[in-house]
């Protein structure tokens, strides 16, 4: 099973109905050899594509309750690696979360996947190893 499809099976029961069957592989999920590290950068992705683009492991859902799904998937991936005691990497995304919001907002669009593939490389390269799970 991919981390997209783990993402959409460990999401909240409420967002469940609205899974995509086969999601098929994530964006990210390929370049990050930590499964954890893998399943949240999923998580954080299809939450900011049900924010502001079009998912790809939901469908379905109104405006209002892309939002609200959005949201549990941030929380979801920020907390798995909080539990993991991976604070570098919460606050790597932390900051991608923050930064893509802002430029959505400002309409600069052309910046996001700059911003996307720097915090993939952090968390494969620049990050300090995720800790022993």
């Amino acid at each position: 099973m991919s981390a997209l499809a783990d993402v959409a099976a460990e999401a909240d029961e409420a967002l469940r109905p609205y899974a995509e069957p086969e999601p098929g592989t994530g964006e990210f999920e390929q370049r990050v050899p930590d499964p954890v590290r893998a399943f949240v950068i999923e998580a954080v992705r299809e939450a900011y594509l049900l924010h502001y683009h079009e998912p790809r492991a939901f469908g379905g859902m109104d405006a209002d309750m892309r939002l609200l799904a959005g949201d549990a998937l941030y929380a979801l991936g920020l907390a798995r690696l909080a539990e993991a005691g991976d604070l570098p990497a919460v606050a790597e995304l932390a900051d991608l979360i923050s930064q893509c919001a802002r430029v959505e907002l400002e309409g600069r669009r052309d910046q996001v996947d700059g911003l996307w593939e720097g915090s993939v490389r952090a968390l494969t390269q620049g990050l300090p190893e995720a800790p022993n799970r």
